[in-house]
């Protein structure tokens, strides 16, 4: 291993936070690690790393060393880019990230047809709803909901995300159907929550055109939205969630949207998130196809719920606006 490799893997451990992390990330064991970080000391001739049984710190030489590892790895990273780019044929491996019901529904069709036609391009896939360093990890591209964070990286929205109130007929029968907003919050709701979010409440214009939001007799909770759409199919509760997770529950008639014409604000809409402008052709290719899958007016999702366009009012309001294309 050279002194570059020593430095990015350096790198690794730093934005891991530890050894352990950084050895699980490359497939290696921790002592593996360890040594070539050792290695890289000795051929520098200084010490980078301060560490105790359980922690570790960068020394002054350290923390000039990450930095320069940095602008290697980015420089590395521009390297490989514009050599992609000169083939004809895209190839490579492309890596995704994505919560698993975007990926499930909207993304593996594309992944799939895209490999097809481009059978040199090899995909991996990685599910996981919690927000992850997609330059630190290597990825070339993710899907999220929500208004991305960091500004280094750049977002494209994707597709509105509209909400939806649903309820089984079996939950009709028991409960009756709801005619207000405050009929509807008494009413047993299953919510989504997790450790950064608790949607417990249902956020709408009222008639003054001024956004309120009522709290909902919330009697289960979930951090999945399948796992929700379970519930309110058992008939024991009404649920409201973003359109794209549904599938054929409206069509098939085991779920009905209600309490249609309230003016419900939208969530926050899907985005692509990459880390540079200048994408490599089989990235470039992919986010086309899917953006051409997910529709540029009307993200296909909203077929799924007959009428729907017609339906809380055709809200176009969203939590917070973005453009198209920005720094997040």
């Amino acid at each position: 291993m050279d002194t570059t490799s020593r430095l990015l893997m350096l790198l690794d451990v730093v934005e891991q936070g530890s050894f352990a992390k950084a050895a699980e990330n490359r497939n290696v064991d921790r002592s593996v690690i360890s040594k070539q970080i050792n290695k890289l000391e000795d051929e520098l001739g200084v010490r980078l790393l301060n560490r105790t049984t359980r922690s570790f710190s960068l020394t002054a030489a350290g923390a000039e060393m990450i930095k320069k590892g940095g602008e290697l790895r980015e420089l590395l990273n521009d390297t490989v880019r514009l050599a992609e780019n000169f083939h004809k044929e895209p190839r490579g491996v492309l890596k995704i990230t994505s919560t698993s019901i975007i990926a499930k529904h909207y993304l593996q069709p594309v992944i799939n047809d895209f490999q097809k036609r481009f059978p040199q391009v090899e995909v991996e896939l990685n599910l996981n709803d919690r927000i992850v360093d997609i330059v630190a990890d290597g990825f070339d591209l993710a899907f999220r909901v929500g208004d991305p964070k960091d500004s280094s990286l750049i977002a494209r929205k994707l597709g509105r995300n509209r909400l939806c109130v649903l309820a089984s007929p079996e939950f009709i029968a028991t409960y009756g159907m709801p005619k207000s907003i405050d009929e509807l919050a008494a009413l047993p709701a299953a919510s989504y929550a997790s450790n950064s979010l608790r949607a417990t409440s249902i956020k709408y214009v009222n008639d003054k055109g001024d956004s309120e939001e009522k709290i909902l007799k919330s009697v289960f909770r979930a951090n999945d939205g399948e796992i929700l759409l379970l519930k309110a199919l058992s008939g024991t509760a009404f649920v409201i969630v973003p359109a794209f997770i549904i599938d054929n529950e409206v069509i098939d008639g085991r779920l009905m949207p209600i309490l249609t014409d309230i003016e419900i604000i939208d969530f926050h809409a899907l985005y692509a998130i990459y880390p540079h402008r200048d994408l490599p052709v089989r990235t470039r290719l992919f986010f086309d196809a899917v953006r051409e899958h997910i529709g540029e007016d009307i993200p296909i999702w909203e077929g799924k719920i007959p009428g729907f366009d017609q339906m809380y009012q055709g809200s176009t309001r969203f939590i917070s606006a973005k453009t198209d294309e920005q720094p997040s």
